[in-house]
């Protein structure tokens, strides 16, 4: 799925113009006149960044960014209007805009807005498949190796953890193995690594 830049935009001849602009620097465009009408095509799994109009028709700029904070989207949204009072821009910021351009702006200023933008995006998608691969080697352990792995990862020796759990040394062993194979660490530090980042926290 290409990284795409979406437009909302009630503006025909908005939409017209920011289409020129974007794929005359090569980059993908789909145009929409209303938020439903986005909300109807777009999906979390489509990479890209959102160029969105506030004041419009029907549902508003800022009731868009909320309705997709709620179905789970990483996409960055930049806020373009011509209505830039400081209000609108904080409460747009709140929403979850990234940015927050007045018309009429520079183009070179919003292609460079937009480049972040997909940047910033490619990045969350690769934090974030690297976090569901990550939890998804954690599903695969028993409770009893996560409760070891959880000791391991605190920084806990076998002899510790075997006291803790009242098992034996070779017992733990045997379930760090197992730990270490299905998380397919190499090391100590790999599966801290690896834990933290299940967790969101690297």
């Amino acid at each position: 799925m290409k990284p795409t830049v979406f437009v909302v935009d009630d503006e025909p001849a908005v939409q017209q113009s920011l289409q020129w602009l974007l794929e005359s620097v090569g980059l993908p465009v789909q145009t929409f006149g209303s938020a439903s009408e986005f909300l109807g095509y777009w999906r979390p799994e489509m990479p890209g960044c959102l160029l969105l109009d506030l004041r419009m028709p029907g549902i508003s700029g800022v009731e868009l960014m909320e309705q997709l904070r709620q179905q789970g989207s990483i996409m960055p949204i930049i806020v373009v209007t011509a209505h830039g009072d400081v209000p609108v821009a904080v409460h747009a910021m709140k929403a979850g805009a990234m940015e927050f351009i007045e018309k009429p702006y520079s183009d070179q200023l919003l292609l460079d807005r937009v480049q972040t933008a997909m940047e910033i995006d490619a990045q969350r998608r690769r934090e974030l498949a690297s976090r569901t691969a990550m939890s998804n080697r954690v599903a695969l352990l028993t409770p009893r190796e996560r409760q070891v792995m959880e000791m391991v990862v605190i920084g806990q020796s076998n002899r510790q953890i075997a006291a803790e759990l009242s098992l034996s040394e070779k017992t733990v062993e045997v379930h760090r193995a197992h730990v270490m194979e299905k998380m397919r660490a190499d090391s100590l530090a790999q599966l801290v690594r690896m834990v933290l980042v299940a967790q969101g926290k690297a």
